[in-house]
């Protein structure tokens, strides 16, 4: 088998299980190993530490597969992880309250840069490392067979597989392409879901605990929430008995698919405007005004997708958590997220705490949020735990 060694006092991370092996690590490769080939790797001793996948043009040159050294990893090895990851979502499907969810979290169901979700039959699948994309046809014959489902459309077109050397991929790989035609139930709620043009594979998945979170608290509220995408959490504050919601997005597209779902779920169309503007613009416009709210939910895209960027996301959270602050009504809450790996949990609480002391306003940490249950986090690999929102009351 072709082979990686590693320099020496480079396998620590290996022994701790974390599933990446850096190109600075490595001493030199044995054999002849083409993207995407299973590698054994070696500490500089010759001990075996893992099989991964080999991506000699990205910065991670090998992914993980298992660190058990009678493994093979072959087509059964990929059937096992794949229903392993499946048959542990079932619980989130049982009785009812939605019929959409990731099935497949990468890294953390040891499957690294496969990610899979489900919207009612269709299935949305990214392959964004080397080693899954050596194992496509395999992936989507078994998921086929494991899931039943009529259509699986492929969102290969996320900027990491540029890293891994990889061109993007989109389209239908089983069935016909769904336009904006898929409908899912969240919590009693309908969303259509354009998983062919959309952010990500078509829906936030990783926000729906956080959703009903802002529809419990929403009662009585007037609600702006920015970065709205299609108006996820304004259709469930206004379920939630919000009296207004402002929704801003930068996407005409986006708004669109949200008045629709709004419509769809019988909302009102007075209780609910949608703003097509630059949000940064427009929440100084908002600023400007003196126009208050009761709760501001501030979702946006990820700023900092690693810490070589972190810099600069950081004053980019901390601009619009200054203004949901000057927006903010006393006793109001806002409802922050980042979703940038390049940014900790204990920075982007330092980014708020300094934003709300810029705005001069004393407030409260009254709740911490993260992914839901369907994006796990492998307890070996941090990197995954990307998700993190405050919800914090302003109390002055």
């Amino acid at each position: 088998m072709n082979k990686l060694i590693l320099k020496p006092s480079r396998e620590k991370s290996l022994k701790r299980r974390h599933p990446w092996v850096f190109s600075g690590a490595v001493e030199k490769t044995g054999g002849d190993p083409q993207a995407g080939n299973t590698i054994a790797v070696h500490s500089s001793d010759g001990a075996f530490l893992a099989y991964a996948a080999y991506s000699p043009k990205s910065q991670i040159v090998a992914r993980a597969w298992s660190f058990h050294e009678a493994d093979l990893i072959d087509e059964a090895f990929i059937e096992k992880r794949l229903a392993a990851a499946i048959r542990w979502r079932d619980n989130i499907f049982a009785g009812g309250k939605t019929n959409a969810a990731r099935l497949v979290h990468a890294e953390s169901d040891g499957l690294p840069g496969l990610i899979v979700d489900r919207y009612a039959d269709t299935l949305v699948v990214q392959f964004l490392s080397a080693g899954i994309e050596r194992w496509r046809v395999a992936i989507v014959a078994i998921l086929t067979r494991l899931t039943g489902c009529a259509r699986i459309f492929e969102r290969s077109d996320a900027d990491v597989r540029e890293l891994e050397g990889l061109t993007p991929n989109t389209g239908a790989l089983l069935g016909d392409a769904p336009g904006q035609s898929i409908e899912i139930v969240e919590n009693g709620i309908r969303y259509f879901v354009d998983v062919e043009h959309g952010q990500k594979t078509g829906f936030y998945l990783d926000q729906r605990d956080n959703r009903q979170y802002v529809a419990e608290q929403a009662r009585g509220r007037r609600v702006l929430n920015a970065f709205c995408y299609t108006g996820g959490f304004s259709i469930t504050a206004l379920k939630g008995g919000a009296t207004s919601v402002l929704s801003i997005d930068s996407s005409a597209d986006a708004l669109a698919l949200g008045k629709r779902n709004a419509e769809a779920n019988g909302i009102a169309a007075e209780s609910c405007t949608w703003m097509e503007a630059d949000i940064f613009k427009e929440l100084r416009t908002l600023r400007d005004r003196n126009q208050p709210f009761d709760m501001i939910v501030l979702d946006p895209p990820k700023f900092a997708p690693t810490a070589a960027h972190a810099e600069k996301a950081s004053r980019a959270y901390k601009d619009i958590n200054l203004y949901a602050f000057k927006l903010l009504a006393p006793g109001g809450l806002l409802v922050t997220f980042s979703c940038s790996g390049g940014i900790g949990v204990e920075l982007f609480q330092k980014i708020v705490a300094g934003a709300a002391a810029d705005a001069n306003v004393e407030a409260q940490i009254i709740g911490r949020l993260g992914a839901a249950e369907d994006h796990p986090v492998s307890i070996h690999f941090p990197e995954g735990d990307y998700l993190k929102g405050l919800v914090v009351r302003r109390t002055s």
